[in-house]
């Protein structure tokens, strides 16, 4: 082998080992070639995300139906309707005018959506690290000084304006990190937007239910007291013929004055009911009312869909699963501060000074890394943060996992108590219609003198409590519906 072939071949061996250099970063290259590598490389190094690969949970083992369905809960994906209005199914207008209030009235809705807005506003302001800081500073000073000698003034006068350029590339992904953790912060809002909406909705429908349930209850109590005052008047005449004691008079009278008092407690609480569906639309109670009914309305038949559709649905799940993906995002974060924090800038400007003796003009500029750091001690800082990070993960996934049991928690209940106090409703039924008949024959039989009126008011007080009870039992089932909506989370269709 000839000298020039070592010398080629020695040649191309320092390239190989130089390019090698380049990339472990032992060696910077200069030139306009060596620039280019450089920002080649930091582009590359720009793609490292340190954050944990995260996937969304999976619940394993579900069932194919919920243990509680029955009757009045079949499974009938096929009535489904928009999240948007789910209380329609209730079919009452005077609830769906109320409901479409909420949006634009409620204080609490309007607080939430100023937290979304902000959580929004978050992930711009994480965003914004993607891009250089570019900031502009300027001066102006005069300074005057007296000669005694010649008792004249030496004007100075120095203007300057200058800008600088400063950029971090992301190397380790923190800031994609951030954007990620902000961006999964800011659904984890929009979530607890809807959940927010939903549990004011769902608490209107009660409190209007739970009002209607009264109205009903007073309109048993009023027919009643118009029953009540005929007996009394009944047994006030047999009194004065001699046919009945003074007792029965007592009787009748403590009967009629304790079912007046009744009603108007009632009434007092259909008057806090009424100014709590004031608030929740926005309302002033003073300026608020709703005109009673005498009757509620039929139970509707709930559709209800398979469980796994449940955990797309539930806006508070979605809102805690978002909150994983947050608290693995911040993992990342946490990671890159174990790299180098590098700071790409340049600055520049021109300095201007005018005085009686002279005039001048300078300009400066400078480019290059205005900041390269890279922690060698902190104490433990480092490693507790991110500690911290995956025990936060950890904690968010306990959550999601809490949340997810609660919701198939409070699914059942109300299933149960559809479908049991539907049943109820069947024997209770029965009760009224016998408690009736029995008061029937009370009141003729104390008419022809076969009992006193003791009879009379066992019977009256029987039926009366039989009646009560059946439109509590219905009052209850209608809550029962509006709370099953609510956990299946508004509606029979999946909102993800």
């Amino acid at each position: 082998m000839t000298v020039e072939a070592k010398r080629q071949g020695q040649s191309a061996r320092h390239q190989k080992y130089k390019k090698r250099l380049w990339f472990a970063g032992i060696f910077m290259p200069t030139g306009q070639t060596g620039r280019g590598v450089v920002i080649m490389l930091l582009s590359a190094l720009s793609g490292c995300n340190l954050a944990p690969h995260y996937q969304k949970p999976a619940q394993t083992a579900l069932p194919l139906t919920f243990k509680e369905s029955g009757l009045w809960t079949p499974t009938r994906p096929e009535m489904a309707i928009p999240p948007s209005d789910w209380w329609t199914v209730m079919q009452d207008e005077q609830l769906n005018g109320l409901e479409a209030r909420i949006d634009t009235g409620n204080p609490q809705l309007a607080a939430a959506i100023a937290r979304y807005d902000q959580a929004r506003a978050m992930v711009r302001r994480a965003r914004a690290e993607f891009f250089p800081q570019i900031n502009a500073t300027a001066s102006a000073e005069r300074e005057q000084t007296l000669f005694l000698q010649t008792g004249s003034y030496f004007d100075y006068r120095n203007y300057a304006a200058g800008g600088t350029v400063s950029w971090e590339p992301d190397l380790w992904g923190r800031i994609r990190n951030l954007v990620s953790a902000a961006r999964s912060g800011a659904q984890a809002s929009a979530d607890d937007l809807a959940a927010m909406r939903l549990s004011l909705q769902a608490e209107l429908g009660d409190d209007y239910f739970q009002l209607r349930g009264l109205d009903a209850r007073m309109e048993v109590l009023r027919q009643t007291v118009s029953s009540y005052e005929a007996a009394l008047q009944l047994t006030t005449n047999r009194f004065t013929g001699g046919a009945a004691s003074e007792l029965d008079v007592g009787r009748a009278r403590t009967q009629l004055a304790t079912t007046q008092s009744r009603l108007e407690q009632q009434a007092a609480d259909r008057a806090l009911l009424e100014h709590a569906i004031a608030v929740l639309i926005g309302e002033e109670p003073t300026l608020f009312s709703l005109p009673p009914v005498k009757s509620l309305a039929a139970v509707p038949v709930i559709p209800i869909t398979a469980p796994s559709l449940l955990l797309q649905r539930r806006p508070d799940v979605a809102a805690a699963e978002r909150r994983m993906a947050a608290a693995n995002a911040r993992i990342g974060v946490a990671r890159a501060a174990f790299f180098p924090n590098i700071t790409l800038g340049s600055s520049g400007g021109s300095e201007t000074t005018v005085s009686t003796l002279f005039s001048a003009g300078t300009g400066v500029w400078a480019l290059g890394p205005a900041l390269a750091t890279l922690a060698i001690f902190d104490g433990g800082r480092r490693f507790a943060d991110l500690a911290a990070m995956h025990a936060a993960y950890t904690e968010a996934a306990a959550n999601y996992r809490q949340v997810s049991l609660r919701a198939f928690r409070e699914v059942e209940d109300q299933l149960a108590l559809l479908n049991h106090l539907a049943d109820a409703s069947s024997r209770q039924n029965e009760a009224v219609t016998a408690a009736t008949r029995t008061n029937q024959l009370a009141s003729i039989q104390y008419r022809e003198g076969a009992v006193d009126y003791l009879q009379v008011v066992i019977a009256q007080t029987a039926e009366l409590q039989a009646r009560e009870d059946m439109i509590t039992l219905m009052t209850r089932r209608l809550v029962a519906g509006i709370d099953l909506v609510r956990a299946m989370g508004g509606g029979w269709q999946p909102n993800r």
